[in-house]
């Protein structure tokens, strides 16, 4: 018999040797081009007021927004999704300053058009827990529940405001039974065939959204546990998947990203459109707040969690970080 050397004869720990190796050989590659950047802009602030649960983060006034974006651009990043956060006088139970053309998300996305024209993709969250003073994604019955069908018109609505205002992609995030088709359809009928949907496919009820409501003011009481996904559940992302792709959505998305990642495989597995998951307020966090303690590397840890998300099949990321590794990346 012959003998091939001593064992062990495959030694993988060759291509892990130096950085230039490890470098060459890696599967998985961030690049600026995969970011999108989430950020708050407040009405009626004049400076950034600073997220206590999310460090580095802020409710930005107009004329940081411009700046961020601005910035982001020179990063590389390829879009800004645009979250308004409205005085709380103007809330109401149907969320109006949603569909207000002088509403702040509508004010923020004509000043971020104004600013980087089309050299940052402006997407738009639509969705109205942010505009509602009962902090719901939609609007409720007499019985105090999401009106799913009530709830679609008003999201035709906000797409052609939002579509008039600029943006270049809406973000439908509420969880509501057919309103891809409803938003596609109510685009179209205002010739704004251009403007993308971005399918918040997979949404779960998490507990990782916890920062995210100071972030946008939330008035919620209660949970979303009624139209947001269970946690326990990933059969039935795919059944979101199908309908959302049948209804005309561009891009789907996976939300939260690192807590469900198992899904995010799935679904970029099958899907036909570029996918993007969501790196939300309690991942940030959590980074954060470990890292400010000294318990882990902070800039490893961010780039580890982003190639995880990124390697599970996510070919855009929303991370609040977007700028800052995109500098880095440079």
């Amino acid at each position: 018999m012959t003998t091939y050397g001593s064992f062990p004869g495959a030694r993988p720990r060759r291509l892990r040797v130096s950085p230039v190796m490890r470098r060459m050989v890696a599967e998985t590659r961030l690049h600026p081009a995969d970011f999108i950047l989430p950020a708050f802009v407040r009405e009626g602030v004049s400076e950034p007021v600073p997220i206590g649960a999310m460090p580095g983060v802020v409710q930005h006034t107009r004329d940081t927004l411009k700046k961020a974006a601005a910035e982001a651009v020179a990063a590389g990043v390829s879009g800004i999704m645009l979250f308004g956060v409205p005085e709380e006088g103007k809330k109401d139970a149907v969320g109006s300053a949603g569909t207000d053309p002088e509403g702040i998300l509508q004010v923020a996305i004509r000043d971020v058009r104004a600013e980087v024209g089309d050299e940052l993709l402006v997407m738009s969250d639509l969705c109205l827990d942010e505009t509602t003073h009962h902090g719901h994604c939609g609007v409720l019955d007499a019985q105090g529940r999401v009106d799913n069908d009530a709830t679609l018109e008003r999201y035709a609505e906000m797409a052609q405001v939002q579509a008039d205002a600029g943006a270049h992609v809406v973000g439908p995030s509420g969880m509501m039974d057919g309103q891809i088709g409803v938003i596609r359809d109510a685009l179209d009928q205002i010739g704004r065939e251009d403007v993308a949907v971005l399918a918040y496919t997979v949404k779960y009820a998490s507990a990782f959204f916890g920062p995210f409501r100071e972030a946008v003011g939330s008035s919620l009481k209660g949970d979303r546990k009624t139209y947001q996904q269970d946690p326990a559940n990933a059969r039935e992302s795919m059944r979101e998947l199908a309908l959302d792709l049948e209804e005309g959505a561009d891009m789907v998305m996976v939300k939260p990203a690192g807590p469900y990642l198992d899904v995010l495989a799935r679904v970029a597995e099958v899907a036909d459109v570029p996918v993007a998951a969501y790196q939300i307020s309690g991942e940030y966090s959590m980074i954060e707040a470990a890292a400010e303690k000294g318990w882990i590397d902070r800039d490893q840890a961010i780039l580890e969690a982003l190639t995880g998300i990124k390697r599970a099949g996510a070919q855009n990321i929303l991370t609040y970080w977007a700028t800052e590794v995109a500098q880095k990346l440079r």
